[in-house]
Order: structure tokens, then sequence, then C-alpha cells
């Protein structure tokens, strides 16, 4: 049966007020907390509807109910008011990501602003190298013999190799390498250069095809080979907030699941632009995280999605204020690297 306006009221202030307090909800604690125009029996009766769906269940002998995850879906689905935040809020989000002075400075930085904000586990992938673009390439002589490459992602990604030379170049060819490598390769997504990089021999002087060999063999490896993905996570702590209840048992999977970057790249690694995505308990395809919640996003530079973040808590959690904090986060992430 479908569910009349009433009875949807019902459940989101069952919601809202089992995740403020984490006590089973009574009728008659919502109607004089949450005040209901309508009597207890009313309520009861609503959430005796609320039961037989399996929105909402008794977790012991007590008058109380508390949310199921269904319950808790049809609430972030239909029921959630999503609260845009506030001018302080967002003026301490922008305050706390631009003082940042590196890739890994603002990895960390999210990850601490997203634990501080919600209260959860926050978690971020590294901008994913194949999702990137080539910013910039830079050939920097070592000796005659020996070059390093540094290649920088349009992400604020670097990527460096060291190679040696088939012979002597003198400076000005590295110039003349340089040149031809960035004229070539800038603003190429990564995903799109092995066949340039393949004829980038083809585009200089035959004296300097050897040494662009080379170059274009550590090229690929910088490219095309990228070092494994890259998870940080902060506010582990935070699991324990509402001790073992608030996950139905042991907190032992949950934190080993954390520890497996393969498990969280899997998570937080394939999102769709401008979507936020929201598991609930045991729609999560890993095990050990049915107890749990996620809500992740992905963020990029303009729209392009370059990795995901977001948070991991209990099924009890702010739904509607850890949406909103996560795209606002993942918002501030991307403007700073388009602009950078």
């Amino acid at each position: 049966m479908s569910l009349d306006d009433r009875k949807l009221e019902v459940l989101r202030a069952i919601v809202e007020e089992y995740v403020s307090t984490r006590e089973p909800v009574g009728s008659k604690t919502l109607v004089e907390r949450r005040h209901l125009r309508v009597s207890p029996a009313t309520v009861r009766n609503d959430m005796a509807v609320l039961e037989e769906e399996g929105y909402i269940r008794q977790p012991h002998t007590s008058a109380g109910r508390v949310p199921t995850d269904a319950g808790y879906r049809l609430f972030v689905d239909k029921l959630s008011r999503i609260k845009p935040l506030s001018p302080a809020e967002r003026r301490a989000i922008e305050r706390f990501l631009v003082g940042a002075v590196d890739l890994d400075d603002v990895v960390h930085r999210t990850v601490r602003l997203l634990a501080q904000l919600t209260r959860q586990v926050a978690i971020m992938q590294y901008p994913s190298l194949s999702r990137s673009s080539v910013r910039h390439l830079e050939l920097v002589p070592i000796s005659t013999t020996r070059l390093m490459i540094v290649m920088i992602a349009d992400t604020g990604r670097v990527e460096q190799r060291q190679l040696d030379l088939p012979g002597p170049v003198l400076y000005d060819d590295v110039n003349e390498l340089r040149r031809v490598v960035n004229e070539k390769l800038s603003g190429m997504r990564l995903a799109d250069t092995p066949p340039i990089v393949n004829a980038l021999c083809e585009e200089v002087a035959p004296t300097l095809r050897p040494a662009m060999i080379a170059v274009s063999t550590a090229l690929l490896e910088a490219l095309i080979e990228p070092g494994e993905e890259r998870i940080a996570l902060a506010g582990t702590a935070n699991l324990t907030r509402g001790g073992v209840l608030d996950f139905q048992g042991s907190l032992r999977p949950i934190l080993e699941a954390l520890e497996e970057e393969v498990i969280l790249l899997k998570l937080f690694g394939e999102v769709e632009p401008s979507t936020t995505r929201v598991w609930i308990g045991d729609e999560n395809e890993i095990e050990d995280l049915r107890t749990a919640s996620i809500v992740s996003t992905g963020y990029g530079p303009g729209a392009t999605v370059v990795g995901g973040m977001g948070v991991l808590g209990p099924t009890r959690m702010d739904y509607p204020g850890n949406i909103a904090t996560v795209r606002a986060v993942a918002r501030y992430v991307g403007d700073l690297l388009a602009h950078s």
C-alpha cells in the first residue's frame, strides 16, 4: 500500500527524533516534541501501519520504534529536506581549503574538514590520473645524459620519472624536446595521449629522435601506467561516538573494511558527475559494511570528475546535513582544482 502524507510525516518525525536522541521513539514523544496535530492514538495507528510495511521496527519490549533501512531509504528519497549550508559554514569551508599549498594538502584538509563537519568517517580518493588532463610537462636536465620528466596534471597531481638518454644532449636540444612535448600534449586527456606520445619522434629532427624515443618511453610510464590509486581518510574515532549499538554489533568488520583500499576505491571511485549516492545498511555490496551508511559524490575541475569523496557512519545519521556538506565540500574542492 502507498503511504498517505500523514503517515509519511510521522515517519519523517520518527527518523529525525531517533537521529537526534538515539532513543526509540514513542507516539507520545512524537506528539509532544514534533508538534504533530493529531492525537497519540492516531500516531500509534500510523506507526502500526509503518511497522507492518517494514519502515520502522520495535527493538525490544519498549513502546518505542526505530527506523529500518527501508525507512531511512524512504526518508532520503522522499522526505529529507536538503538544507543549504549557512553563509558562516560556507566561509568556514572556503577558509579551511583555500590555505592548501599542494594537492596532498588539499586532500588531507578535505578529509579532516568533512570529518569535523559531519562527525563521521571522511574518505576521499586522490584525483585519478586516468581521468585527468596534462597541464604541463617539464624536462629537467640532471646531466648531459640524464633527464627528469615532471608531468603536472590539471588536478595538481604530479608524476615524475628519471631516464637515461642514449647519448649526450645539449641544453638547447632539451628545450626543443620540451617545446614539442608540451605543444602536442598540453591539455590532452591522459587516456588520449598514447598514440600522440608514440608519434613524437616524428616531430623532431633526425638527430634528436633517439633522445625523443627515450623521452616517449618515460612519458608512457608516467602518463599511461600511473601508480596505484590512493585513498585518504579521517575521523575513524567518530565511529565510537554512539557506541557499538549504532552498528548493531562489533565495529571490527567496519574497521577492517576501512583498511582495505580496494574496498574504499570501489565505494568512492565509481562516481558520476553531479550525483550524490547514498547506500543504507543492507544496500551495501560489501558485507562488512551492512550496518553502516555511505554518502558519496564526485569532485573535479568544472564538469570533469577526477575522484570521489564522502562519509561513512551508522545508518542513524543526519542524512540531509551530511548530503549537503559532502556536496558543498566537493564543489569547493572542484573550484580549487579548476583555479590552481
